[in-house]
């Protein structure tokens, strides 16, 4: 059906009272979320279909009325009850497949103008509100029919990399020439490589002598350092802060194996 319009005209022969027009409304709400509605009665009848329809005889009983309904995926089962208490109406809905329970209460007049039952347009009242109630208390807890739930991205691979602002960029082939770089010796480098440091500039602030200007011929960390680091431990143009001197033979003592002067000084 197109909406609860044509239906409401359908059922309209049947509906003389406020609730009958709620039942209405409520019976709409469950088939635009993906129920069909099965016949009344707790127990199943004989050849019973998935109907948009309210079942012959819906409206027979003003106190309580009493619909079963099915996904159309078949995965869950319903059983309505709607109970008049005074002018309230409870709806109580059990899940008979996972046994799950929700319960709403409304007050008739707050969506039905009784003295207009003949009129669809004017019958009717705080639809949104309605449709809100019936989807919090009924809908949400029970859950939905698979065909109405919250659709999420088809994979992974809908994502696009390059959007992805957390991703690092690809890791340069091992053999290959490091990229290159600006002279840190500039001025306006100071701090550049920090604030982008896979941007290919210059000015860090971690000591890098492979990058002080003054040229090292023959020391390439990504081959390997004898005795200290071995082939592939430094990826291709990272920076590179050594932790021994630079060189291989260099003479001298470490200065960071001599005590300051003095150190036997307590007065210091």
């Amino acid at each position: 059906m197109a909406g609860l319009e044509p239906l409401y005209a359908w059922a309209r022969p049947a509906i003389s009272r406020p609730q009958d027009a709620l039942v209405c409304g409520i019976h709409w709400e469950l088939i635009r979320h993906g129920y069909r509605c099965l016949g009344t009665g707790d127990q199943p009848g004989p050849d019973e279909r998935k109907s948009e329809l309210l079942p012959a005889g819906w409206e027979a009983n003003k106190e309580v009325y009493t619909l079963r309904y099915k996904s159309t995926d078949d995965a869950h089962e319903l059983l309505l009850k709607a109970i008049m208490v005074e002018d309230s109406m409870i709806l109580n809905v059990m899940d008979r497949r996972s046994q799950k329970v929700a319960d709403v209460t409304l007050a008739v007049a707050d969506y039905i103008n009784p003295e207009h039952l003949d009129d669809f347009h004017k019958v009717y009242k705080n639809t949104e509100e309605l449709r809100t109630r019936i989807t919090s208390g009924i809908i949400a807890p029970l859950g939905p029919p698979a065909g109405k739930a919250r659709k999420e991205p088809e994979s992974k691979e809908d994502v696009h990399w390059d959007e992805n602002p957390l991703r690092l960029p690809a890791r340069q082939p091992m053999g290959t020439r490091a990229p290159s770089r600006p002279s840190p010796l500039s001025p306006f480098a100071v701090g550049g490589e920090d604030l982008d440091p896979f941007g290919g500039r210059s000015g860090g602030m971690i000591v890098d002598p492979l990058r002080s200007g003054i040229p090292h011929p023959g020391i390439d960390p990504s081959s390997g350092i004898p005795g200290q680091l071995p082939p592939g431990a430094v990826p291709p143009g990272a920076r590179f802060d050594p932790f021994s001197p630079i060189g291989v033979g260099r003479s001298g003592p470490d200065p960071d194996h001599l005590p300051p002067p003095g150190y036997d000084d307590m007065f210091m």
